[in-house]
């Protein structure tokens, strides 16, 4: 698609996340408007196929508040650390969660009579509200310049609605559609909503690198979490190969550049002992967890 197209479908699809009318105007058949929808996207991609579609779009998924209504989650990779283990007999209380989702579904849709929904409009407790205000405004004196969350203020400035949000789902599955919004029920979703902002901004810290310095960035947190489990900070070269994620740094050019990159920033020491090849880790980088 051209700009013009990803900029209008975008600006589609954020409309009908807010919940908004949309019009949409035919020449050859008859046009119509959609009221009272709904839109929820759950999507899974590898973080190539993301990078190619930042790199598409030129930016304008960002820009355009789109990937801000998104909850990111960037797990790190579990590959050589799952042995087989045998499940349980039975899991009660994964049971006793399908057993109140399949509740709730089974309740009639509220439908108005323009054919709109018309869910409920739960409004929040006096103190979930002043548990919100705070959050809001914790989070607001962060995206100014210099600010921690300034880099990600796109989605930052999402992140207080998407706790309202997450919070509302949490009263519904535990009391069902009436009264207001518990503090439990937001304080749990608050933690949620910035749990996923901190995602956000380890995502796209590294997405906004080259990708070569990103691949360094990776092997850097690797060699890490490598060196404080196994209580070394050396990590023969081998190991590294075998083993590192993503799988494309096990290749010897990308290895080498992102090796080259740390040794360069003074976070590693490259040593050959006759054919033995290690990385030594800066100890202060290990010191109290320091990064």
């Amino acid at each position: 698609m051209g700009k013009d197209s990803v900029m209008r479908n975008l600006a589609t699809l954020n409309q009908l996340w807010d919940g908004v009318d949309i019009a949409t105007e035919r020449r050859t058949t008859e046009s119509f408007t959609v009221r009272g929808a709904r839109l929820t996207i759950a999507l899974q991609v590898q973080e190539t196929t993301l990078r190619s579609f930042f790199d598409r779009t030129g930016g304008l998924a960002r820009g355009t508040g789109f990937l801000a209504r998104f909850l990111l989650a960037w797990p790190e990779s579990t590959q050589g650390h799952r042995p087989f283990t045998d499940p349980p007999e039975s899991w009660p209380a994964l049971a006793r969660f399908n057993q109140r989702i399949a509740g709730i579904l089974e309740q009639d849709v509220p439908i108005d009579e323009d054919g709109a929904l018309s869910p409920p409009v739960l409004s929040l407790a006096a103190d979930t509200k002043d548990a919100w205000v705070m959050f809001h405004d914790a989070i607001e004196s962060e995206l100014r310049s210099g600010g921690e969350l300034y880099d990600v203020r796109d989605v930052a400035s999402k992140t207080a609605d998407n706790a309202a949000r997450i919070a509302t789902l949490f009263q519904i599955f535990e009391h069902g559609g009436g009264g207001a919004v518990g503090l439990t029920a937001f304080e749990g979703a608050s933690r949620i909503a910035a749990w996923h902002l901190h995602e956000a901004r380890r995502f796209y810290g590294e997405l906004a690198l080259p990708e070569e310095q990103a691949d360094a960035s990776r092997l850097d947190s690797w060699l890490l979490d490598y060196c404080r489990r196994e209580r070394t900070n050396i990590v023969p070269r081998r190991e590294v190969q075998r083993n590192v994620t993503p799988g494309h740094l096990r290749q010897k050019t990308a290895l080498d550049f992102a090796l080259a990159e740390l040794e360069e920033a003074g976070r590693v020491q490259l040593v050959q002992d006759g054919r033995r090849k290690e990385i030594h880790i800066n100890p202060a980088l290990l010191e109290g967890g320091k990064q």
